[in-house]
């Protein structure tokens, strides 16, 4: 008798340990973005290992390296594969091109969890043919859908400067080449790509910005919108993002900020301490969505390394979280 009562109250317990779990919001898993333009880089799979000793869940890689794409196999980590600027216009004017890169980089490599494909970054910004951008994602999700992958998303990574308006309820596309970019995304139901920077906001306009506005450290609202109340910049960004989404018609699309981070050298507010502050607020900050959209954001800091051979600018070389020996450019814990 009692050990049917004693099971029949561990079944109930269980099934109310099942309800606290389910209320218990996820804690939304952070990637980070893998560049390679450095000197003294280690290799790609003891990359591969420092994620994982790091508990760091997903990686964006820029090109279709082969060494990154062996190494990850079987280690669970969620990709980005970037296709290179210059490969756009190859992908853009020809389907079979698009047939090649999928077979090559995509069916050549068992065991990756690849979730997006991004046909370019920031191409405009680079000064690239954006002309080039939607048929090369319509001509990749053709070549993933007939090799049955059409799990993978194609999209296309942008930067905030692809948005105009303030604040964030007024924001548009002030490209216009990003209005059938976003109703094609709408019909595919893969995210757009957004490089968020509150750093680079906060610099070009210091009269106006406070740098703790910046850093997730304000102690209230800093900007009423309507009903919305942003107390961060990465907030108010993302959110005109989502606004600009709306104002195309495209408003189902969802935002994955593709690139995120700060300095900690090179520049004005460039400081480890203000690097720390950024990053570890926004790995805390993820799981809480925005106003416009109170549900967990999947976002990619950049970057893992310091890399020494990037620029123009000096700031450029100093995004990392580790430098090249795997040491910690500061602590941080994900």
């Amino acid at each position: 008798e009692m050990a049917g009562h004693r099971a029949c109250m561990f079944s109930v317990a269980l099934a109310l340990l099942g309800v606290l779990l389910a209320s218990i919001p996820a804690v939304q898993s952070i990637g980070v973005c893998y560049g390679v333009n450095g000197d003294g880089l280690p290799s790609a799979s003891e990359v591969v290992r420092l994620y994982q000793s790091n508990g760091i869940t997903g990686m964006r890689i820029y090109f279709p390296d082969a060494d990154a794409l062996q190494a990850l196999s079987g280690s669970n980590i969620d990709l980005i594969i970037d296709v290179a600027n210059e490969d756009l216009a190859s992908l853009a004017s020809d389907r079979a091109a698009a047939t090649a890169w999928v077979q090559t980089n995509v069916q050549a490599h068992q065991g990756l969890n690849i979730k997006y494909i991004a046909a370019g970054n920031e191409v405009g910004d680079q000064g690239g043919d954006t002309g080039n951008i939607l048929p090369a994602m319509q001509n990749l999700d053709a070549a993933l859908s007939a090799a049955g992958l059409g799990g993978i998303k194609v999209s296309t990574s942008v930067s905030q400067g692809v948005t105009a308006g303030y604040p964030p309820s007024q924001g548009t596309f002030s490209a216009g080449y990003m209005g059938p970019i976003a109703q094609y995304l709408a019909t595919t139901g893969a995210p757009l790509l957004a490089n968020v920077y509150p750093y680079f906001s906060y610099v070009d306009n210091q009269a106006q910005i406070d740098i703790n506005y910046a850093l997730f450290t304000s102690p209230g609202t800093v900007v009423q919108d309507g009903a919305n109340a942003y107390q961060n910049l990465f907030d108010a960004l993302v959110d005109t993002f989502y606004s600009a989404l709306e104002s195309a018609g495209a408003g189902s699309v969802n935002v994955v900020v593709s690139e995120s981070g700060w300095p900690s050298a090179g520049g004005t507010a460039a400081t480890t301490d203000n690097a720390q502050t950024y990053n570890q607020n926004l790995i805390k900050h993820v799981g809480q969505g925005t106003p416009k959209r109170p549900s967990a954001i999947e976002a990619y800091v950049f970057a893992m390394f310091n890399e020494d051979k990037k620029g123009p600018a000096e700031i450029e070389k100093h995004f990392g979280l580790f430098n090249p020996d795997k040491s910690p450019a500061y602590p941080i814990s994900f």
